[in-house]
């Protein structure tokens, strides 16, 4: 019985989720105010957090941030807002997916299912050699990355897609290839989120993110990562 974490300050909402969440076999552990929301996690140790973006005592970005410190648990945020910088600020932050208030629960389910599926990860044989391309190594094993030599730490989907990126360099991988590897083809939110994943991948590695040299854009088609 799969558990998640609800940290949602309004009642009616939160009640109703659990009832909907419990009915299709999950354990709910439910939260009411940010500040609650760290030791609740740190004792449930839950399989998904669904983490709303305004809360009492501590922010939905910032416990977010808390968690993707030190877990790679899924993590879906939920905003009353359609602006699209909350949803950036979300994904940036490591989030999975983001739902937009008022949603149905029926979608709700759906989500958070398809969050799940893809949320094991592959073991990575211990053999597994690093791969390397214009200046980025990447080993899977160690989860480390090297730019030009010094590491550079990266949140767990941005090292997912790095990482394939640099496994097939020099070759043109379309939108949906990359979204299919990296979030799974049963994959229903924003196709944004791969846009802002590369952004942020290029900051971290391009000496000038505004003319990215590693990772370069084939209009109309998708990325491709330079093998020089």
């Amino acid at each position: 019985m799969p558990k998640l974490l609800l940290v949602e300050d309004e009642k009616s909402i939160a009640e109703g989720l659990a009832i909907t969440l419990e009915a299709e076999g999950f354990q709910v552990a439910w939260v009411k105010d940010g500040l609650d929301a760290i030791p609740t996690w740190e004792r449930v140790r839950p399989d998904l957090v669904v983490l709303d973006l305004m809360l009492p005592g501590m922010s939905g970005t910032e416990i977010c941030r808390a968690i993707r410190s030190r877990s790679d648990v899924p993590i879906i945020m939920l905003t009353a807002r359609d602006a699209e910088v909350d949803r950036v600020v979300g994904l940036e932050l490591g989030a999975d997916d983001y739902i937009t208030k008022p949603f149905s629960t029926r979608e709700f389910v759906a989500r958070i299912k398809a969050v799940l599926r893809r949320a094991p990860m592959v073991d990575v044989p211990i053999d597994e050699a690093p791969v390397a391309a214009s200046g980025v190594r990447v080993d899977r094993v160690r989860h480390e990355v090297q730019v030009d030599g010094s590491l550079v730490d990266f949140p767990p989907k941005e090292f997912d897609l790095l990482a394939y990126l640099v496994e097939n360099a020099g070759r043109v991988l379309t939108r949906g290839q990359l979204i299919d590897e990296i979030w799974g083809s049963d994959y229903v939110g924003d196709t944004k989120t791969l846009d802002v994943h590369i952004r942020r991948l290029r900051s971290r590695i391009e000496a000038d993110a505004g003319v990215p040299a590693r990772i370069q854009t084939v209009r109309g088609v998708g990325y491709r990562f330079a093998d020089t």
